[in-house]
């Protein structure tokens, strides 16, 4: 497990130096093997939905050919925001990793806090693990990414 979430960080890292959006990264690991990997390609393309988590989906279901991840593990940089959640209950993924927290991102400027909020407001959200497991881990080597995104001269928040 701990090499999968090394690869997300990895990814996260590798998208930091090139810019192409936020400090994230993704992979999707079935039966013990990666079958899909994301980095946040926002900037990049131009496509606000070009997250890491559901660039990883999408690479992961043309590898598989199938739009049914069941039976896969999602392994992130950082806690999916709820887009990426969405994606992932679509996909059937039914266990997800993260490293850096909701906290960590609202801090380098990402505001995914606000959807949470707006979320509540329409209907009483059941718990989290009624419909998906996630588990922190490693969160102290990934939110070196954060930092250095957070003093870098490439910051762009959208």
């Amino acid at each position: 497990m701990d090499e999968y979430m090394d690869l997300a960080i990895d990814l996260s890292d590798d998208n930091f130096e090139k810019n192409y959006g936020g400090p994230f990264g993704a992979c999707i690991v079935k039966d013990g093997k990666i079958i899909g990997k994301g980095i946040n390609r926002v900037l990049k393309d131009n496509d606000p939905t070009a997250h890491a988590e559901v660039v990883a989906i999408r690479k992961a279901c043309r590898h598989i050919q199938s739009y049914d991840l069941s039976g896969c593990e999602l392994y992130t940089s950082c806690y999916p925001c709820p887009m990426c959640l969405s994606a992932i209950i679509w996909a059937n993924i039914k266990v997800v990793y993260y490293a850096n927290n909701k906290n960590d991102a609202a801090n380098i400027g990402f505001r995914d806090e606000f959807i949470y909020n707006y979320l509540n407001k329409i209907e009483k959200r059941k718990k989290e693990d009624d419909v998906l497991k996630l588990t922190c881990m490693k969160r102290e080597e990934a939110i070196k990414v954060f930092e250095r995104y957070e003093t870098g001269s490439q910051k762009i928040t959208y």
